[in-house]
């Protein structure tokens, strides 16, 4: 296997079975809790601001010579897009002084099913991005329904703090 390979699969995530992309997200969550711990909301952006551009060139290098520019091996995309996704309950942990341990699981868990909502449903734009049946649209539309799971995980935090507080 290249290197292309290896990265966007995942390091061979992308081969589990079934639903390889609920498994490249299930491992981006705990890869990016884990990341939060270690350095909280600064370092999981730094490594989402890394894995975007290493899974444009990954994904375009493993697809370069295929008919099918989004086989379901490829997850980077997936990983990349959840990272979105948990920046930003991460980012508001951080601003809220929270311990970098400390990552209370509503935040990850609807950041995960809110991303996988998107990837399924794929409402414009993420699914003009994926109908580009391109290595580059293999990846934007992860990236467009991370932004999308961000915002709706923290809308819902918004409701559910709003209603616990009246």
């Amino acid at each position: 296997m290249t290197l292309h390979g290896i990265l966007a699969t995942w390091f061979g995530v992308g081969y589990l079975r079934p639903a390889p992309g609920t498994w490249g997200s299930a491992v981006a969550v705990a890869l990016g809790v884990l990341i939060h711990g270690l350095g909280h909301f600064p370092l999981l952006l730094a490594a989402t601001v890394l894995v975007i551009p290493l899974g444009f060139w990954a994904t375009r290098g493993h697809v370069a010579q295929r008919d099918d520019k989004d086989p379901s091996e490829v997850v980077i995309d997936e990983v990349a897009g959840q990272w979105i996704a948990l920046l930003f309950p991460s980012a508001g942990f951080w601003w809220a002084g929270l311990d970098s341990w400390t990552f209370p699981w509503p935040g990850w868990v609807a950041a995960f099913l809110f991303f996988r909502l998107f990837d399924i449903w794929k409402p414009d734009p993420i699914g003009r991005a994926d109908r580009l049946h391109t290595a580059d649209g293999t990846m934007l539309d992860d990236l467009w329904a991370g932004l999308f799971a961000g915002l709706a995980t923290i809308v819902a935090a918004g409701i559910a703090h709003g209603i616990m507080a009246a």
